[in-house]
Parts: structure tokens; sequence; C-alpha cells
């Protein structure tokens, strides 16, 4: 019983204890107040320190006051309302202010904004809405964002309420007389909106309220204030779109109980003479333009609200004009599919399928559809075509090419053709294959190389990555392009083209097996201009953990230049981003990564394959532009080895041959001859016999003159023996050659400073008449066998 009673006594002081302490401060134009329901819980809101605190059901917190506040309860939020007063009275000089919701403390507790303006009578001021504006709605409904607006507007004769009002609506400016009141109300755990209305003064006293309203097919209600006084006109200035038509319909209305003037609806138009209608009478339907509806109250017999007048009315906006239709059936081409879209959304063209107004037509493949136009100019519109090519087995896709050629779009759509998609889906364990139906493709590097006015075709993974764009030209170099994954093809026209004015094939598709690379370029290099070779999704990064490789095929004659232009290499989160070059035909490949030099410049003298492969990102990116040129290489290296070497083999086998001859003849010649060319009569040498004195022997030297430098410097009085002495001495033969000549590449060595020559061409010796009377040639006498010829010693040492 004992603990019964204590638990009783805890409950009670935790119910009456303190909650958690805010200080509350306010400035000179706002004011606070804390107040709960008079029926409700027990617990008060106190005010001040722990020993001179006040508590109640209700406190206000005036202006320019610091307060400390606590409440007696542990949910206080769950009981009481927090009203934030501002005034604004600008009878006297104030500055202006734009009203905003922007209190931030009790953010868990229901909130109540107001803001009082007032100006100096019969004056008006004009409340201005951001874009979207307030939407003016009825009194049970909510608003999506919880942020409820009302309007109250205080006359001589009372209060006129303009209802509530939402965000996001068409209205965007309100002008009231002398005094009103701006309520906002947020709820307990809502962040208020940044929504700002601006207030000023404004010139007259006109009860008036602005609407924008929205292009396209719309229907918006508008209600009349409550509590209008006797010949109170309240007006509603409308803003069409261009070339957009209203009809007024009046939902609901009360007539009030009229002295002697009824209730009247005006409508007015620029350029145009009021209307004056009543209630009963039909409204305004299908005029076209902006125009103004001004609702005023007759002298009325007894004010009240359920006597009062009021006016539900609704405003019917839609497109003026005929539009454009067009019958689309897609049901016999398969995989295709049209979306059109509006280039500018501002314009005023109207699109619709199957009468309902879209902001984007979508036509799905194998559908059926009313497309209708309406003020829509052709280089407005984006109409794309899509067509899905699906390969569901490897072995039914390898059977030839696939043209993707442009589709046949029906002609009553009044607009071109900008744009073709076609999405290939490759199998599993497959690729597709890309290349040109003209020859060779050609890439488009921005900047360096580009396809210029030709149809090109953007080529996409199907994440998004691009591949490269591509077009096909007489400069093209690229054979084919291996892809191992699903991709799209996206041909885009120039200007205002029509992509349905091209007849040829954008590019050749076939399927074949899974490649070992995500990408393989086959290439050709053009020998009179260098090509530009640049990784996937270039100058962007090449996709991570993906690789890359060209195979260039080089002519046999020439040979090639690689030059790294641009590298950009990353920061891997593991592995290495490569680069290798092989050449076709060896083992040996030339790699570079991260943690080495890369070699900017190579020369290859061959076909060969360049692979790039990139790692897992951490930093960077992977980007590499290359360049190949063509030289006209020199004449095989094996053929002019072989040249030299067969040249020098040549030279040693003439020079050990005439070695060879030289020393046989040496050794066999036993009848060596000479000539003697006196100034007298010539005389062979075997008719005198030659004395063996050193005299005579130096009487046989003659004076050699170098006709082409006749300062030869300190030898030049030596004289130099004509002829060198025979081995053996043996009467002379004239004229006669130590050896059988048939070329001119034989000389001899004792006839180099010999300015006569006895031979005039080559082939068999001819001699030379050394006088006028020709001597018989006397027999060759026969050698002694008996014994041997001997040199004299002298004579021997002198030559």
């Amino acid at each position: 019983m004992i603990w019964l009673l204590f638990g009783l006594l805890l409950l009670l002081a935790t119910d009456t204890s303190e909650g958690n302490r805010v200080t509350v401060t306010t400035d000179r134009y706002t004011r606070v107040t804390i107040r709960r329901p008079a029926e409700g819980p027990n617990c008060s809101v106190c005010v001040g320190e722990d020993f001179s605190q006040t508590c109640g059901t209700k406190h206000i917190i005036t202006v320019s006051q610091t307060t400390q506040v606590n409440f007696t309860c542990s949910k206080p939020q769950n009981i009481f309302t927090i009203e934030i007063n501002r005034n604004f009275d600008c009878s006297k000089p104030c500055t202006y202010d734009s009203i905003r919701a922007d209190w931030s403390t009790f953010q868990d507790f229901n909130r109540r904004f107001t803001w009082k303006m007032k100006v100096t009578y019969p004056k008006s001021f004009q409340l201005e809405f951001p874009a979207p504006g307030l939407r003016q709605i009825q009194s049970l409904e909510q608003c999506p964002d919880k942020h409820l607006y009302s309007i109250l507007m205080y006359l001589r004769t009372g209060p006129v309420n303009f209802g509530k009002f939402c965000q996001n609506g068409t209205i965007t400016r309100i002008q009231i007389v002398w005094k009103g009141r701006i309520t906002l109300e947020v709820p307990s755990g809502t962040t208020p909106s940044s929504f700002a209305i601006k207030y000023s003064e404004a010139v007259g006293s006109a009860v008036a309220i602005d609407a924008v309203l929205s292009h396209g097919q719309a229907d918006t209600d508008f209600l009349s204030a409550s509590g209008i006084p006797a010949d109170c006109t309240i007006t509603w200035n409308f803003v069409l779109p261009p070339k957009h038509n209203f009809t007024v319909d009046f939902v609901k209305y009360n007539m009030p109980e009229c002295q002697s003037k009824p209730v009247k609806v005006m409508y007015q138009q620029a350029n145009m003479a009021e209307v004056e209608k009543t209630l009963l009478d039909p409204q305004p339907s299908n005029y076209q333009g902006n125009f103004s509806l001004s609702l005023r109250n007759c002298d009325i017999k007894s004010a009240g609200v359920l006597s009062g007048l009021f006016l539900h009315f609704r405003v019917s906006v839609f497109r003026s004009g005929f539009p454009d239709l067009c019958m689309m059936d897609l049901q016999t081409d398969e995989g295709l599919s049209l979306q059109i879209e509006k280039k500018n959304q501002d314009s005023f063209c109207e699109m619709g399928v199957n009468t309902v107004v879209q902001e984007k037509i979508v036509v799905p493949a194998g559908s059926k559809a009313n497309l209708s136009f309406l003020d829509c100019p052709k280089d407005n519109l984006l109409l794309t075509a899509t067509k899905t090519i699906e390969c569901g087995g490897l072995s039914s896709c390898l059977e030839g090419k696939t043209f993707l050629t442009i589709p046949v779009v029906d002609s009553c759509l009044p607009l071109p053709l900008s744009q073709v998609m076609w999405v290939l889906n490759v199998p599993e364990q497959g690729s597709v294959e890309l290349s040109s139906p003209q020859g060779s493709l050609y890439l488009s590097v921005p900047g360096v190389q580009e396809c210029g006015d030709t149809l090109s075709a953007l080529v996409s993974e199907a994440d998004g990555v691009d591949v490269g764009r591509f077009c096909s030209a007489s400069k093209g170099i690229i054979q084919k392009v291996q892809i191992s994954s699903n991709i799209t093809v996206t041909a885009t026209a120039e200007g205002n083209k029509d992509l349905r004015q091209e007849k040829s094939p954008v590019l050749n598709v076939s399927f074949s097996s899974e490649v070992s690379d995500t990408f393989i370029y086959t290439v050709s290099p053009l020998i009179s201009t260098p090509v530009f070779l640049v990784t996937p999704n270039w100058p962007g990064a090449m996709k991570p953990d993906s690789t890359t490789s060209w195979i260039v095929n080089v002519p046999e004659e020439y040979g090639a230049q690689l030059c790294f232009i641009n590298v950009s290499l990353p920061v891997c989160r593991n592995s290495h981003a490569e680069i290798k070059i092989q050449e076709q035909g060896s083992t040996v490949e030339t790699g570079f990564r991260k943690d080495e030099q890369l070699v900017l410049k190579h020369n290859i003298l061959r076909s060969f394959s360049l692979s790039m492969s990139n790692c897992e990102l951490e930093e960077g990116k992977f980007a590499v532009l290359s360049k190949i040129s063509l030289q006209k290489k020199p004449r095989n290296l094996l053929i002019i080895i072989l040249g030299v070497v067969g040249a020098l083999l040549a030279v040693m086998i003439i020079l050990l041959t005439v070695v060879c001859v030289v020393r046989k003849k040496t050794r066999k010649m036993t009848n060596p001859y000479s000539i003697y060319i006196p100034k007298g009569n010539a005389s062979l040498p075997s008719d005198a016999t030659l004395p063996n004195t050193r005299a005579y022997n130096e009487s046989l030297a003659y004076t050699v003159t170098d006709e082409q430098n006749e300062e030869r410097g300190p030898d030049e009085d030596a004289h130099w023996p004509f002829l060198a002495p025979p081995i053996t001495f043996i009467p002379f033969r004239p004229c006669t050659p130590l050896w059988h000549l048939d070329s001119f590449d034989y000389e001899d060595r004792r006839m180099v400073d010999n300015k006569l020559s006895t031979f005039k061409s080559p082939g068999e010796a001819n001699p030379i008449r050394l006088s006028a009377a020709e001597p018989a040639l006397l027999p060759e006498p026969e050698p002694d066998s008996s014994e041997p010829v001997q040199f004299d010693q002298d004579y021997d040492e002198s030559m």
C-alpha cells in the first residue's frame, strides 16, 4: 500500500514538473501568444525565473521582449498553439517589408502566423504572390503542403472574408482597401516554406484579384468574398496565354434580397465595349483574349452571411484554332516506336494523343494512335524514331549483316524526322560488329578530325557511355568496330534536315561470338594523312575496368610512327592502367603502366596492335589521344646486308685472284720485257748488252713531272724509275702486256706514273707504234737452262 501511494505521488510530480525551458525574443513589430483551449489536459505555461514564475493557460510576449518559457507537462506541443503576430501600420510612414513565415522557435507546436496591414483610408494596399501564386479553395479543402492561408479585409461596414488559399495557383495579386489581415496556419512538425508575399501601397480604392491562367486546356474555380457590402464591387482580372479561348460558367451563387438595383456582372476586354449581365444570364463562351469580370452587389435590404451575395464560378481555358491530325499505325514495323517532344516548352504548341493534351507524345511499338498538333511550328518539335533489334540466340544471328536504314514514318506528321535510334541487344557470350556500307568508317574527334556535314552516328553503351561518333567517308580508316555489350546507335540530322531523305544505310551490323576486349577497332591508316585514335568516351574518361584494342594494318612497304599526343593516367584503387604495343608475328610486348615512364613516340616496321586497359578508379581518369603516321621505309634491311656482304666477298675474291696470278706469273716469267724510247730511232732492248754498272743503272732513270700539280714539295726534283726492273733479264718483247687483259679493271702498278697507255680499249692488247718503220718481231730466245741468269748486285739494289 505504501509503495502504491509513493508511485501515485511520483506520477503527479512528473505530470506537473517543468518541461524544457525556451528563451523567446521578439522585435518591435512582433508579438507572441501562447494559448491552449479552455477545455483540455491540465498543463500550464510558465514564464519568469524559478522563484518568480507565473503560470497559466495563456501568455502574451509583447514586442521587444526576452522571456524564459517552460511548461508543466511533458508534451505541451499537443496542447498549446503558438500565435506570431506582426503589424504593418502604414497610415504613417513605414518601411514596407516582405511577409514571410521566418519564426524558428516552437517548431514542434501548431503555429498561426498573422500579418496585419493598414493604410490611410480610402487608399488600398496590394499583396503580390510569387509564382506560381495562390489557389483559392473551398472551406473544407486541405492544402497538400499543409500551409493554409486566409485573407480578410476590414471595411467600415465590417469584415470581408476572401476565403482560404493554398500555394501553387493562378492568383498573383490581391488589392485590398484600407485595412486587412493575412493568416498562415502551419501544423506541428512542419517547417514553414520560404513563400514570400510582397506588401506595398496601391493607388485607388478598388478591390481586385489578378490571375494568370496556364496554357493548354484547364479549368480554374474562383470564389467571391463573403460579407460584400452594398454597392461594393470586386473585380477579377484574367490573363490568358496567346491563342487561347475562355468560357465562364457559374457553378453556384447566392442572390441577396435587393431593394432596387440588382446584382450585376460586367465583362470587359481590350478595345471592346463592356458587356453587362445578371447572375441568371448565359455567360461568355468561346471568347478569345484577356478579360475582366466584375461583380457588383446591390443595395441589400439586410446584411448577413446567409443572405449575402456569394458567387462560385469557373473559368475554362482551351486552345483556339484547328489542329493538324495524323493517324499513326506502327503495327506493321516490328520494334519501331515514336517520340515527339517540344524543343521550347514556352511555345504555344499544343499536342494531343487520342484527344488528350500532352507535353510529350510517345507512340509505343505495335500500337495505333490519333495525334493532333495545334500551332506547332516544325522547327519547334523533335521527332525521334526508335528501332529495337533483338538477337535472341547467337546461332540465329550469324546468318548475315543487318542494315541500319532510316525507318519509314507516315508523311501525315507535319514535322521532320530529327533523330533515329537503334537499340541493339547482344545475346550472352556474343558481340556486335559495326562497319560502313560505303567502305570505311571515319571517327570524329572534337577539335582534331570531325565528320562535317555528313550524316553521323553516335554509338553509346547501354549505360550511356559514348563509344564514339562515326560517319562514312572516303578518308575513313576503320574497317570495323567490335563491342561486347548492348549498344545504342543514334543518327542525328544537322539543322532542320529531314532524315527521311536519307536512302542509304547508316551502318552495317552483324553479331558474332564474344570478343576478348570491351572494344576492338580494326584500322588501316592512310598513306597521305595522319590519323588520330582516341579512347572511348573521349575527351571524357574511359570506362573503369574496360579494355580497348586497335588492330593497325600497315602496308608492306611502309612503317608506322605512333605518337601519344594527350595522355591522362588515373590513380587506381587496385591493379594498374596499362598501354601495350605488340608487332604482328612477334611475341614481344612493349608495355607501360602508371609506375613506368611512357615513351611518347614509337617507330614500328609492320602491322601491330595497340591495347589499353583501365582499372578501378580512385581518382583521375584514363584518356588517351594518339596519332599514327605512315612513312616509306628503306629497302629491306636483309637485302642491304646481303648486298654489302656479297660485294665484300667479290672484292676479296678479285684481290685474292690478282695476288695469286701475280705470284704465279712472277715465278713463271723468265723473259720479262721493258720498253725504252729514246728521242732518236727506236731500238730493242735485246740489241745491246746492258752494262752491269751503277752509272748505267742511274742513266735509266727519268724525271717525272706532275702536270696537275707542278709544285710537289721537297721531292719535286726526285728521279723515279719508269718501270720496275724485271726479276730476270731476258730480251724484251715490244708492246706485250704482262698479263692477258679483258677489262679496264687491270692496270700494271709499274705503269701508274707513266702517262703512256699501252691499251686503247678493253679486250686484246694493241701494240703502240714506236717509230715510222715497224720493226719485225724477233723470235723468243730459248732459255738456257744449263746456266741461270745472274742479276748484278748493284743493278738489283739500284732498282
